[in-house]
């Protein structure tokens, strides 16, 4: 699974991605055969380690940067890269900020990027290659057919892990209707739920990258994570141990960072967020609140929701009750009551025969 990427260079990356003026007038400067060293700043940051050079105050065009990039000194353009302010400047920067670049361009690009934190590329002139540089990270663009052909395999296995995740979320579903949850199968539908989650987000990292030319996979993508969100959210929403000191965004924020290994701990998954109260034995019954089961009968109120499930406190206690009991809660009304009830019936028939057939 691909190193999550910083925001910033997940910025820096967005203005050079396809489609974009910037990536355009790079694409001129390599076909051209010709090398340039880019700011995407003009602060005083920026002057402070500038001399020389002369003033172009024109907006930002692919034509004028191939132009300028004739000149041997640095072009400087504004932070969202639409002005071209500086043109054939000599950059100062802090020597002592170390660097394993060799190169003038691509040493005197990281050093700059390092010392005041502003994106710097550098395009080389015997290699043919864009850098792109910021405060803590080094990116080297890869063409876009590599790029692609990864991100395709990306989605290849997002989508058997989310065929899988489908088949946990049925089954845990049944297994609800039927009381007969433990912990593994909590912990089992959240680890594979959050695998889904890591890779749509390396696939995301490849689109920022890709820019229009990641068009169709942007489709493929949000079709396929449609709802894995909320799933994940809900099923922790049900069988939280909440207290003081730990609540539900705590927990997503958790699962969100635990490390790879840890993830295919399911004990040490089951610790981590605090599930249930239980943390040492997988075989432990528990039951859910019944959030997730809610959230599948539409235009159910999200307000209605949670009335119904702070008022029985577990989907078992409220898929006992009786219509007459339900309608006496504070805000639902027999209508609504009598709704929730064929819906959670034929949820709990649809979902054992979709288990058993």
């Amino acid at each position: 699974m691909a190193e999550r990427r910083s925001a910033e260079l997940m910025s820096a990356l967005s203005q050079v991605a396809p489609g974009r003026p910037l990536r355009e007038g790079l694409d001129r400067i390599l076909k051209a055969g010709m090398g340039a060293l880019i700011v995407i700043g003009d602060g005083p940051e920026v002057l402070n380690i500038s001399s020389g050079g002369f003033l172009v105050n024109a907006a930002f065009s692919p034509q004028r940067l191939s132009e300028l990039a004739k000149t041997d000194g640095a072009i400087v353009l504004t932070p969202d890269a639409t002005y071209i302010a500086r043109a054939n400047v000599h950059l100062v920067p802090n020597p002592n900020v170390p660097t394993e670049e060799t190169g003038t361009r691509h040493r005197t690009a990281e050093r700059v990027a390092r010392s005041i934190g502003v994106p710097c590329i550098s395009v080389s002139e015997d290699m043919a290659v864009v850098t792109v540089y910021t405060s803590h990270d080094r990116y080297q663009l890869e063409p876009i057919p590599s790029i692609l052909s990864r991100c395709n395999q990306a989605l290849q296995t997002l989508e058997r892990y989310k065929s899988r995740l489908d088949e946990e979320s049925t089954s845990l579903t049944a297994l609800e209707v039927e009381d007969q949850v433990m912990l593994r199968d909590v912990v089992s539908l959240l680890q594979r739920a959050e695998l889904v989650a890591r890779i749509s987000e390396e696939i995301e990292q490849y689109l920022v990258e890709l820019g229009t030319d990641g068009r169709l996979v942007g489709l493929q993508l949000r079709e396929l994570m449609a709802g894995v969100e909320d799933e994940r959210r809900l099923v922790v929403l049900d069988y939280l141990q909440p207290d003081a000191s730990w609540d539900l965004e705590q927990a997503i924020e958790t699962l969100s960072e635990i490390g790879v290994e840890d993830l295919l701990d399911q004990e040490a998954v089951a610790q981590a967020l605090h599930l249930a109260g239980h943390t040492d034995d997988l075989d432990s019954s528990i039951q859910p609140a019944g959030h997730r089961m809610l959230a599948r009968i539409p235009r159910l109120p999200e307000g209605m929701a949670e009335q119904l499930v702070s008022h029985c406190g577990t989907l078992e206690k409220l898929s006992r009750s009786t219509v007459e009991e339900l309608s006496a809660i504070p805000g639902v009304s027999e209508h609504m009551a009598r709704t929730v009830k064929d819906a959670l019936a034929r949820i709990a028939e649809s979902s054992i025969l979709d288990r058993y057939s």
